[in-house]
């Protein structure tokens, strides 16, 4: 099995994203503002809490973008009014031939929008079908990997499609991958790029839209009532999770390349391979001589390693993490839920993986 994990960011390159978004934030705030909590409810004017509008205003410049604006629902809520910024029902748009993740899919039939599908390496087939089809008004990009096999591009892919129809809108689902790696979907010529800050230490429930201000201003519309707003302490939040994100992210990445080397060297007995993958989020795919899966699993919680995701990297999530492969890979290869799990490190080191695992699959073997 060969698999192409997202390049994370180096020590050295996450500091200069640490440093260069706090020097963003000293423009837009005073420093007494950034010892507030942030403000409640709509401002006349604004219609929205002045210090969500702010902290807005600070994540657009850092990005790079002409527009940010924070919804509800996390990266799905996001992604969604993503999608009804530009989609009306009938209309066509352009997937990758993989499983599509489970709340895109909902809120694409919910919509009444068809999805096209083609494999995103073909870059001919994909221009092809674009030419072909003039109903097609968008595409999809995941940016991490639906399939283990995926390496397509991000700026290739999207330099593909604007060679073959340069109105077409492009969405990049951005979930695992911002905050980890150089840059994002609008970076590289995408027009609207999602994720969700709950999974970058930020609070519960909270997406970030990102791109073309004539989308998000269609948005903005959409979700005028008070009820919809992120409220300023949550905005600051938000800021104050992304702060940390690309170090703790890159620690993470450090853990993670520790492991598959140690545990393709054979240091412990029953593992077969090891992988990093990004399903979704960049993790240590670890696969065994026997089908044990389920029972690693289970007394891996019992020495301590999390069962399952609460945000899947979430600030509540800190331990490391032992859990089943992604339902978008199992949907691919039904035959890896027997022999196969996979590792998120989270916060700890490549010796409690160790320790943990080795002491799982012991126990794992003595009720084989």
């Amino acid at each position: 099995m060969q698999a192409y994990p997202l390049n994370s960011l180096s020590m050295e390159e996450a500091q200069r994203k640490q440093f260069y978004l706090i020097d963003v934030i000293t423009k837009h705030f005073r420093g007494d503002e950034i010892l507030s909590l942030g403000d409640l409810g709509v401002v006349k004017g604004l219609n929205k809490p002045k210090y969500t509008k702010r902290v807005e205003e600070t994540l657009a410049e850092y990005f790079g973008v002409e527009r940010a604006m924070f919804v509800r629902g996390a990266g799905t809520g996001a992604l969604r009014f993503g999608f009804m910024s530009f989609l009306k029902p009938g209309d066509q748009i352009l997937v990758h031939d993989a499983p599509i993740y489970p709340t895109s899919k909902t809120t694409l039939e919910m919509m009444g929008v068809e999805p096209i599908k083609v494999d995103f390496h073909n870059y001919d087939k994909m221009i092809e079908i674009i030419k072909a089809n003039p109903k097609i008004k968008g595409m999809l990009i995941q940016h991490t990997r639906q399939k283990i096999d995926d390496h397509y591009d991000l700026a290739e892919t999207i330099k593909a499609i604007r060679s073959a129809n340069p109105s077409v809108t492009i969405v990049t689902d951005d979930n695992y991958a911002a905050m980890k790696v150089e840059s994002i979907g609008t970076q590289v010529g995408s027009d609207l790029s999602t994720f969700s800050l709950f999974k970058l230490l930020g609070p519960e429930g909270v997406g970030l839209i990102l791109g073309k201000a004539a989308l998000i201003d269609k948005i903005e519309k959409e979700n005028y009532s008070g009820g919809s707003q992120v409220q300023g302490y949550e905005a600051i939040e938000a800021l104050r999770g992304l702060v940390y994100a690309p170090v703790m992210l890159a620690i993470q990445a450090s853990v993670n390349n520790q492991l598959v080397t140690m545990l393709n060297k054979g240091v412990i007995e029953g593992v077969k391979n090891a992988y990093l993958a990004n399903a979704q989020s960049k993790v240590l795919l670890v696969e065994f001589n026997e089908p044990i899966a389920e029972k690693v699993l289970y007394h891996a919680n019992e020495l301590g390693a999390t069962p399952n995701p609460v945000g899947a990297e979430s600030k509540y999530e800190f331990v490391p993490m032992f859990y089943r492969v992604s339902g978008t890979f199992l949907a691919s290869d039904q035959t890896l839920a027997d022999k196969m799990i996979r590792i998120n490190p989270l916060r700890s080191g490549a010796e409690t993986i160790k320790r943990i695992l080795t002491l799982s699959i012991q126990r794992a073997k003595e009720s084989y």
